[in-house]
């Protein structure tokens, strides 16, 4: 009885946890849509004339604009945009005509693709040179590491790229130039995740794979320099947290490996708020390589949103933005269950 009744407790705790999440998820999903929407109205660009043309007459002009919806006041355009959302529908591109979901499932993978290779080597490098820099607190290798995260944070990425490019691509020639895949190697292969390293390793096109892997190892090194540049500052400061509690000289006196009490009990709790310190990381890669693929002629949502804004098509950038928004809180969710399941005491105090 005594076990059934603290079962129950249990479930009714979690599902009260479960419905605050879902609540918070919700709130902050329906704020995001309304500052979404309300940039699409103060932006300084005329919707009506980015469909019909500076050239067309006054009567087609307020043809459109009833079209669209902007007779009606500022309350009923938001629940009309509200409801196709809810559906689904972020509206068509006026520069390429198609629905913008259809635009945004096309040009995603490129970036997220961008985006997982740049989080990997961000991380597996990023990790341990904190971790490397924090034992040897004030000697040369913790200097070092600390001028390689200042570099990142203060280099300016199209720069960076523009070097790397300049260097890499047209002096050494060892990689190649902007874009996903050269065109002799385009059809050689089917894209069906959209994930070309995926898609060609899968289908047995290694020929194919290596010219992906050439195009995009240079901006996936630049942007993981860039969350590199994050995570091994934030794992320097976490492990020097971890590394001056009592329980490290505890173990120190007990004769525990050196390796062991770094790798195994301190990094253990400095992975917790790592967690945290990756998910946003990898978020911010997704929706902060605007510049990244510009410079390298990257057809994923950073170069979508780019061109639609160049056209003034609002509509485009309104769902791109959504879109990102979207995977920013989705990520920041997700970061915040993980370090409830990883961290005892946090499950402890719900």
């Amino acid at each position: 009885m005594a076990a059934q009744t603290i079962r129950g407790r249990r479930g009714a705790l979690w599902t009260r946890k479960a419905a605050s999440v879902l609540g918070t998820v919700a709130i902050t999903f329906l704020g995001l849509l309304f500052v979404t929407f309300l940039i699409g109205r103060v932006v300084p660009v005329d919707p009506v004339l980015s469909v019909v043309g500076d050239r067309a007459t006054q009567a087609q002009y307020d043809a459109a604009y009833r079209a669209l919806g902007l007779d009606k006041s500022l309350i009923e355009q938001f629940w009309i945009w509200l409801t196709k959302v809810f559906q689904g529908d972020l509206g068509t591109s006026n520069l390429t005509t198609r629905p913008i979901t259809q635009d945004i499932a096309r040009v995603f993978p490129a970036t997220l693709e961008l985006a997982t290779v740049s989080i990997i080597i961000g991380t597996v490098v990023g990790i341990p040179l904190g971790v490397w820099s924090a034992v040897r607190q004030g000697r040369p290798i913790d200097h070092i590491v600390r001028v390689i995260g200042l570099v990142g944070y203060s280099a300016p990425v199209f720069w960076l790229g523009l070097m790397g490019l300049l260097l890499f691509y047209f002096k050494l020639d060892l990689i190649s130039g902007p874009g996903r895949v050269d065109i002799a190697y385009e059809y050689s292969f089917t894209p069906k995740t959209g994930l070309f390293l995926i898609d060609t390793a899968t289908q047995g096109a290694w020929d194919a794979f290596g010219n992906v892997l050439s195009h995009i190892i240079l901006p996936a090194s630049l942007l993981g320099y860039l969350s590199l540049a994050y995570i091994s500052r934030m794992t320097r400061s976490f492990m020097l947290n971890e590394l001056a509690q009592e329980y490290i000289t505890t173990a120190r006196v007990k004769g525990v490996p050196e390796w062991r009490i770094i790798w195994v009990q301190a990094m253990r709790n400095a992975a917790v708020p790592l967690v945290t310190v990756v998910a946003l990381s990898y978020a911010n890669l997704l929706e902060g390589s605007v510049l990244t693929e510009t410079v390298f002629a990257w057809p994923g949502l950073g170069m979508y949103l780019t061109n639609s804004l160049q056209n003034a098509d609002m509509n485009a950038v309104l769902g791109g933005t959504l879109v990102i928004g979207a995977i920013f809180v989705g990520l920041n969710m997700f970061s915040d269950l993980l370090y409830t399941l990883l961290d005892a005491r946090t499950r402890k105090r719900s």
